[in-house]
């Protein structure tokens, strides 16, 4: 009985091996994506010598590590020029630029139904109508570049997918036509990060109206995230909101700037081209109030501002004289709902530069955005 007894254990404890590393596994398997850079995000691990003719990559679909290249790619290292123009590298020492229907391409695992946003930085050359298309199938997204909101020569983007399977072809595309294919947008910096869409409560009809779940935002970069034109609600890098504007929003974070609650909140950088946007169900008869914070994101960004906050027809401008130092107010908006759906939305006045740099686009923040209904109307 005894030796019954001890072989039993034995068996079990063998067993027990065997299931928890098949958990283990498992876990690993799910659990293996952190957010931040993906494999050679910043390009620092270069083609070798001899897949190089000059800056043109020339050794295959394959000679850039981690990635799947077409068409004229070019492998381009800080402080080079094109001509007399200094070519911009954001991070790092190397960058890759994309000619005239080039591409990158990155295959990555992910969590089938999960939402991810992929937020990458982009330098204009010397094309004027630079666009890119970045696609994770069967969804694709073309971001508009022909304005750069910052002085340094690129800025940082985001756009978001939903994963229809456990590994998806990351892509990023430039569909220009340039008389000169070396007149493409640098790429540099590609992360991604796990988007969590969040709940309602009975605390706040408004979801995601602190603006804590957005894309991922550079540890190492002072210059926010920009949430593109045109971006719908179904699969926004800002879970909850669209930007239904021809202008995109910046994501900003405590870290950098100045936020009137939490670590994150948006800044309105293109006066009423900048508006985002959501719709939340309501109750016909009932009465809502909104309540939200504007100020400034602490960035030089000086002088009167006026952001304009709608409820369905029901509006409230709220004026914030900046000195570009930080600070908030707050704003309410009071209102009887009129339908089941009521489309809450806020926009700038004014178009703002920063006054230390004028060049650079700026507008007030908004943020800890609330809806609750009163009990009696």
């Amino acid at each position: 009985m005894l030796f019954f007894s001890l072989s039993l254990s034995k068996a079990n404890m063998q067993s027990l091996a065997f299931l928890s590393l098949l958990l283990c596994t498992a876990f690993h398997v799910a659990f293996s994506f952190t957010d931040g850079l993906v494999a050679n995000g910043n390009f620092e691990l270069g083609p070798k010598p001899w897949d190089l003719n000059g800056t043109v990559v020339k050794g295959g679909r394959k000679a850039l590590p981690e990635w799947e290249i077409s068409g004229f790619v070019e492998y381009i290292k800080s402080g080079q020029k094109q001509g007399d123009m200094l070519l911009v590298v954001p991070e790092g020492a190397y960058a890759v630029r994309l000619g005239n229907e080039a591409s990158i391409k990155q295959r990555i695992e992910v969590v089938k139904g999960m939402y991810y946003s992929i937020t990458f930085v982009a330098a204009r050359t010397c094309a004027q109508e630079e666009r890119l298309n970045v696609s994770v199938s069967p969804d694709s997204g073309v971001l508009p570049m022909q304005t750069l909101y910052s002085s340094n020569g690129w800025d940082a983007y985001a756009w978001a997918f939903q994963a229809q399977y456990s590994v998806v072809d990351m892509v990023i595309h430039n569909p220009g036509a340039e008389e000169d294919p070396a007149c493409g947008p640098l790429i540099d910096s590609v992360a991604l990060k796990a988007l969590y869409p969040p709940r309602l409560t009975n605390k706040n009809v408004i979801k995601n109206g602190d603006f804590e779940e957005g894309p991922y935002v550079f540890p190492n970069t002072s210059s926010g995230v920009l949430i593109p034109p045109n971006i719908e609600d179904d699969h926004s890098p800002l879970p909850g909101w669209m930007v239904e504007s021809l202008k995109a929003v910046k994501y900003i974070d405590s870290a950098h700037f100045s936020v009137p609650q939490g670590g994150r909140a948006v800044e309105l950088v293109a006066g009423k081209e900048s508006v985002i946007a959501q719709v939340v169900r309501t109750i016909p008869g009932k009465t809502y109030v909104l309540s939200f914070a504007v100020g400034d994101a602490n960035n030089a960004c000086e002088g009167s501002m006026i952001v304009e906050a709608f409820a369905g027809k029901d509006t409230v401008k709220v004026p914030y004289e900046s000195k570009g130092k930080g600070g908030f107010k707050r704003g309410v908006l009071r209102f009887v709902a009129v339908g089941t759906r009521t489309r809450i939305m806020f926009l700038s006045t004014f178009y703002t530069m920063r006054s230390d740099d004028f060049s650079s686009l700026c507008g007030p923040v908004v943020d800890d955005v609330k809806l609750l209904s009163l009990r009696k109307p």
